[in-house]
């Protein structure tokens, strides 16, 4: 007999499980592992947000991690002097992609499918391209030789500056992106971006403000972004536009499809396989994308849902 309590046993299992796991693994290259799964986790439930709930097509979205990246770098380095603490820059970044999500999603709105993607695919472009460009005439971005020393996240003397830090830094923002989609899913915005997803037409004719629907899903998804580039800054102590090529951007799509599009736990599965896997088969590198590829197609095949899914 099913109880109440049973999902809320689960999640507090799942909770403990990933609190312990790093003190059973070999060393600090595999905690690095396993933390930076948890960044590419929180960047696919962002991406998930937009395409998964609302059904729109983002090719670009490597464009906000990069913007995210930057913000943060400029808000905490010796590039411009400015050393605001992390938990001061980490809100302003977050606003600040968001913003830039809106300002993408504006102009897109009478857009779908194919055309959609062209046009965030540009959007992901042309964002490479100003970070490598933007320094000169004025230096804003350093242009191809990124931006150095940024500072890392401090509580009160304790400075984070091995690989465990961020683990348990990343563990805790990947359970705020997994509360905050989850409640969004079961929500009224949730039920018009599916809605949305369905038909845009019948939405439209049921009096869903598909425009502010769209535009939420697009400065939500943003914000999720510019969380995990503030992280990705602050971890590397340094930020490089070659850090956000379109790749990037199919890597997390592929994490969104192979886990199961608008599912939160096929995501987390998704994130794991798509930077575990690497690791595993770093001798065979050369052949890497002729597995993602052949997966892939298997999945499109056995598995159209995604892995956490009932086909």
């Amino acid at each position: 007999m099913k109880t109440s309590w049973n999902p809320y046993l689960k999640v507090g299992i799942a909770i403990a499980l990933a609190l312990i796991l790093p003190l059973f693994l070999p060393n600090d290259y595999w905690i690095g592992v396993l933390a930076r799964v948890g960044l590419y986790a929180m960047l696919a439930l962002g991406l998930n947000i937009v395409v998964g709930f609302a059904g729109l097509l983002d090719l670009g979205y490597v464009a906000f991690y990069g913007i995210g990246s930057y913000v943060y770098a400029f808000l905490a380095s010796p590039h411009f002097d400015i050393h605001l603490p992390f938990w001061v820059a980490l809100p302003v970044t977050v606003l600040v992609t968001a913003i830039f999500g809106i300002l993408l999603g504006a102009p897109t709105l009478r857009l779908r499918g194919d055309y959609l993607a062209i046009v965030t695919l540009g959007f992901g472009e042309i964002t490479y391209i100003l970070l490598i460009n933007l320094d000169r005439p004025v230096n804003i971005t350093n242009g191809v030789n990124g931006i150095l020393s940024i500072d890392p996240p401090k509580i009160g003397p304790y400075v984070f500056t091995h690989n465990l830090d961020y683990y348990y830094l990343i563990l805790g923002f990947l359970l705020l992106t997994l509360l905050v989609s989850h409640r969004l899913n079961h929500s009224r915005i949730g039920w018009a971006w599916g809605a949305i997803r369905e038909d845009e037409i019948a939405a439209q004719a049921m009096g869903i403000n598909t425009t502010v629907a769209k535009l939420q899903a697009f400065a939500i998804g943003a914000s999720f972004a510019g969380m995990g580039g503030s992280i990705l800054a602050s971890w590397q102590r340094s930020v490089f536009p070659e850090n956000f090529l379109f790749y990037e951007s199919v890597n997390i799509l592929c994490m969104v499809i192979l886990g199961g599009m608008g599912n939160l736990v096929g995501i987390l599965i998704g994130a794991g396989i798509l930077v575990i896997l690497p690791e595993i088969l770093r001798e065979f590198r050369l052949y890497r994308m002729l597995f993602f590829g052949l997966l892939l197609m298997i999945l499109m095949i056995f598995k159209p849902q995604g892995l956490d899914r009932k086909s």
